[in-house]
């Protein structure tokens, strides 16, 4: 058999065909139940969420401390920024956005041809991982 992600969102996700020559599942596509072989996962379908903020209509961000490569990161309103730097990834009304700021500073930045579509706020924590993973180069 093969592997498959675990997302928390099992209602959403359907049921894997059985593969020929195994064994039907009991109660398959069902949410698990206590001892059934898998431990319990409170708030299914939720991610802790550490480093987040979440405001009114649906609006959520994630951030997390980076130090760019000799390049620094480019923004719209006073260019490169290098050193210590605060990335925020920003979720709302279907668009997000990149924002940076100097560590412990008040002014955010927008990031240059960081914002675009997301049609699934769910895709917020990926954005903001692949976001974090190609801004911060701190050896260069």
């Amino acid at each position: 058999m093969g592997e498959q992600a675990v997302t928390g969102e099992a209602a959403a996700t359907p049921a894997p065909e059985p593969d020929a020559g195994t064994a039907p599942q009991p109660n398959a596509g069902a949410a698990p139940q206590p001892n059934a072989g898998t431990a319990p996962q409170p708030n299914a379908g939720t991610a802790p969420e550490p480093e987040a903020s979440t405001a009114g209509g649906g609006a959520a961000s994630r951030t997390a401390d980076i130090v760019p490569g000799p390049g620094g990161v480019m923004t719209d309103e006073v260019g490169v920024v290098t050193g210590e730097l605060t990335l925020r990834t920003e979720y709302a009304d279907g668009q997000v956005a990149l924002r940076v700021q100097y560590r412990e500073a008040d002014e955010w930045y927008a990031v240059t041809g960081g914002r675009a579509p997301l049609a699934d706020p769910a895709g917020l924590d990926a954005v903001h991982t692949i976001a974090v993973g190609l801004l911060d180069r701190p050896e260069g």
